[in-house]
């Protein structure tokens, strides 16, 4: 063994930190974190220096060579960007950003809002009244007067009919009560057609009589000229054709019942109308209530 190789495994036992020679600490800032460009380098030049402490020789171009590794460490130092030289150092610029950024999400940020949709204009409706048509209104229906005096409604309509017929031509009162005694002794107030007359029954009737020609509520005969069968089987025209005849009548109003009733009818039996004379008062009293 040589003196030289003692002296080399004595100071290979210290390691790089135990010696007054290590590399400075510019050149292990130097170090890039990660790489293995620094334990190389320390690798080389522990074995370099440790033999030149006893080899005067060797000591010279240790030292050149430590001088152009420290120049080129430090020239690399210098070229690298700030924050890829030392984690710790670059703290405060990666905190800053980080702040940066955290500050412009965390600012208030006025809220884009669209520009207001004009209100559509409210187009005027029709009125129901003016696009539908007014329905007119339904005629009142006749009021149904209840039967009074033993008379069904069938016959208490006739009467009323022959009273409605009176008071358009203006009649008294005492002219409606003589043209309803008349009715109800001539046809008991039944619109009768006749079984002598065919052409009669065309028209609305509520029975059929054999008196000769005798038609309607006053039994009038058309032969007799007192109108055509289609007019007689009408209430209003029949009515109308008898309060006519009574009014030509002179001093009708003085006469009774059933005087003035045979002055227009000519019956044979002239005082049978006397028998309805308070029963066709009170169903006219009843009708003009």
């Amino acid at each position: 063994m040589r003196d030289d190789d003692t002296i080399d495994d004595q100071y290979a036992h210290e390691g790089p930190t135990g010696r007054s020679d290590d590399t400075p600490s510019s050149v292990q800032v130097g170090v890039l974190p990660g790489t293995e460009a620094a334990p190389s380098l320390r690798t080389r030049l522990g074995a370099l220096v440790n033999p030149l402490t006893r080899r005067p020789s060797r000591v010279a171009l240790a030292s050149g060579v430590v001088c152009c590794l420290g120049v080129a460490a430090f020239a690399g130092v210098q070229a690298l960007p700030a924050d890829r030289l030392d984690p710790v150092a670059a703290q405060p610029a990666l905190t800053e950003r980080a702040q940066e950024g955290a500050a412009s999400r965390g600012q208030a940020r006025t809220p884009v809002t669209a520009p207001p949709t004009p209100a559509a204009t409210p187009t005027a409706s029709p009125s129901p009244t003016a696009t539908k048509k007014a329905k007119p209104k339904p005629k009142p229906k006749p009021k149904r007067i209840a039967p009074v005096a033993g008379l069904d409604q069938a016959q208490m309509d006739n009467a009323k009919a022959i009273v409605k017929a009176g008071r358009k031509m203006g009649v008294p009162r005492q002219a409606l009560i003589i043209a309803v005694a008349t009715a109800m002794q001539e046809s008991n107030l039944y619109n009768y057609a006749s079984g002598v007359l065919p052409e009669s029954q065309n028209y609305p009737h509520q029975a059929i009589g054999w008196d000769h020609d005798s038609v309607g509520l006053f039994q009038q005969r058309p032969s007799s000229g007192w109108g055509e069968v289609r007019d007689l089987m009408d209430p209003e025209y029949a009515t109308q054709a008898f309060l006519s005849a009574l009014l030509e009548i002179p001093g009708w109003q003085n006469l009774a019942l059933t005087d003035a009733a045979q002055a227009v009818q000519v019956s044979a039996f002239p005082w049978a109308y006397a028998q309805h004379e308070w029963r066709a008062t009170e169903v006219v009293e009843a009708i003009l209530a």
